[in-house]
């Protein structure tokens, strides 16, 4: 608990300090029932003694009621700020993680970890550990000032403890599986739920919205189940905890007034102990239906913990920069994390500075995964892939990403302005800078039209936008950057005729002087390529120019008169 509050955890032992106080005085407070209850029944009346003891409960009272205040007060704030130093904690790990890890989760389950579970685990911080410490001291000190008025009575209530216990951790282990499967359920459903509302139009076009979404309906099925289990697991616990401090009130009672008709106590020692034994049970009751929030802060501490656990990819100590732009893959292997077998094998090729290479070759051949690796995306199994003659493993993520400009097929756009979209690249960017880069990326024209300009807003995921405006958008963005290593990932391949052509012209602008690598799908794109590479299998099977590739007339030729042949392909009734 206390590690979880991060740098605030000495500000959170002060609060528990304030805490252990404002319990001891509340302590002190009803253990003066006992003399309270004597002056009152004494014959006289001891007038002046329930004054003064009356007078000392109120004056207690304040005392408490502002130590509370205080570290209430002062546990939510740390509360409130410990989460939000955790949030930001994890949103550094995910800039850290290793982006083949982060690309495995579902933005769900991560939506779920950042905001839910850091909630979970922080924000009731500060009351849990209120209650808790009002579970052990109040009782405590209740039980130590009835030890002077009669021990039989004081170990009956000792007792009251240990016979709770058993319950408490019977409910805690089997509750505890069930806290945990409720968070995955959790997860899983907040995902179907953000992939229900991503894929709308897709689900209307297929009729699976509604009742007839079964992924999602099944999720929601799958998570009622697993809560209604979990909350039938600790009722019973629960209740039985509950029913052995009821019993053992009953049995202090019973016990005091037998003690009563053989004189040993006095009936004002009664009355007050009836007083003083109902709230010692009562934060032991409390204590037992908490166990369902133990567990669930603790489940969502094991989720954090996990999510921190990652290890970034690792940096040598003295960090290289770059200088120079050429690419070079040295015998290279590859697998994905959850896969047995290789996507690349045995790789080697060198791409010149300021070059434009080609990868070519049948979905699944290892296309994209090289242009992964060259972002770093996830270390190779075996090889090396240098930048400039340094091993990319050498350099700083942030100092290799600065080098690189990423254009990908599907765009995406920020709940923001054009504006900012474009900026993102460069945060320091001027308007007149943004807008250079948009008219070098041919954004400038249909962006004028738009009601604000560059403040227009593009919606989730670029939805208000065209596919060849969010495209040129993006290139915008990478012309903006100014990376000496350009990626595109077959930027033209999703659109129409029109667009393309306005998409290509802004490439043309982005890939001047750099060392671009690009995925081709339509080969008629790439026959300007200083260098071809075709793959198969996660092989280079061919490498060379567009002619040359030809005149071998193996796999590209074929690839080649297929798609020129569909060219000519017509629709007849």
């Amino acid at each position: 608990m206390i590690s979880a509050s991060g740098s605030y955890a000495p500000e959170l032992k002060l609060s528990l300090l304030l805490s252990i106080i404002a319990s001891t005085t509340q302590g002190i407070i009803f253990a003066l029932f006992f003399p309270l209850f004597s002056a009152l029944m004494s014959s006289p009346i001891d007038i002046p003694r329930v004054w003064t003891l009356v007078a000392l409960m109120a004056f207690l009272v304040i005392i408490e009621f502002l130590i509370r205040w205080r570290e209430l007060e002062f546990g939510w704030i740390i509360t409130i700020d410990a989460a939000s130093e955790m949030r930001l904690k994890l949103g550094e790990q995910l800039r850290k993680m290793p982006l083949e890890e982060l690309s495995r989760r579902r933005s769900g389950d991560l939506n779920v970890i950042l905001s839910g579970n850091v909630t979970d685990s922080l924000l009731s911080i500060g009351t849990i550990a209120s209650i808790i410490i009002k579970t052990m001291v109040v009782p405590t000190i209740v039980i130590i000032v009835t030890f002077f008025i009669d021990w039989r009575l004081a170990t009956v209530m000792l007792l009251t403890f240990p016979l709770a216990v058993p319950f408490y951790r019977w409910q805690k282990a089997i509750t505890s599986k069930a806290t945990r499967d409720v968070a995955i359920a959790d997860a899983n459903t907040a995902s179907r739920i953000i992939e229900y509302a991503q894929g709308m139009p897709v689900l209307r076009a297929t009729q699976q919205v509604g009742q007839q979404s079964q992924r999602l309906h099944q999720a929601i099925n799958e998570q009622r189940q697993i809560q209604t289990q979990a909350t039938s697991l600790g009722t019973a616990p629960a209740i039985l905890m509950s029913t052995i401090v009821e019993i053992g009130i009953i049995f202090i009672i019973a016990l005091s007034t037998l003690l009563v008709l053989q004189s040993s106590i006095s009936i004002p020692q009664v009355f007050a102990l009836a007083v003083v034994a109902t709230r010692f049970s009562e934060p032991i009751a409390i204590f037992g239906e908490l166990t369902a929030v133990f567990n669930l802060m603790k489940a969502a501490l094991e989720r954090i913990e996990a999510l921190m656990a990652i290890k970034p990819l690792p940096v040598n100590t003295t960090p290289t920069t770059l200088s120079k732009f050429d690419i070079t893959f040295e015998n290279v292997d590859f697998a994905y994390a959850d896969q047995k077998e290789s996507i690349l094998n045995n790789i080697s090729f060198h791409l010149p500075e300021k070059s434009l290479t080609a990868l070519v070759g049948s979905s699944g051949s290892g296309k994209t995964t090289i242009t992964r690796l060259i972002s770093r995306f996830a270390d190779v199994k075996s090889g090396s892939i240098k930048i400039g003659g340094a091993d990319i493993r050498d350099v700083e993520p942030v100092e290799l990403m600065k080098h690189i400009s990423v254009v990908f097929q599907d765009v995406y756009l920020f709940d923001d302005t054009i504006l900012n979209n474009i900026r993102l690249a460069k945060p320091n960017a001027t308007d007149a800078e943004v807008e250079t880069a948009a008219r070098a990326a041919n954004c400038h024209e249909f962006v004028s039209r738009l009601p604000n300009g560059y403040n227009t807003k593009v919606g989730e995921i670029g939805g208000a936008l065209s596919g060849g405006e969010r495209q040129r958008i993006s290139i915008a963005r990478a012309i903006l950057k100014d990376a000496p290593i350009v990626i595109l990932d077959e930027p033209t391949s999703a659109l129409d005729t029109e667009s393309e052509v306005a998409v290509q012209a802004a490439i043309d602008k982005l890939v001047e002087n750099k060392t671009v690598v690009v995925i081709a799908h339509r080969l008629s794109t790439v026959i300007g390529a200083d260098k071809i590479l075709v793959l198969e299998a996660g092989q280079i099977i061919e490498s060379g120019n567009h002619e040359e590739l030809l005149s071998q007339n193996r796999r590209y030729a074929m690839l080649w008169n297929a798609q020129q042949q569909s060219r000519r392909w017509k629709i007849t009734a």
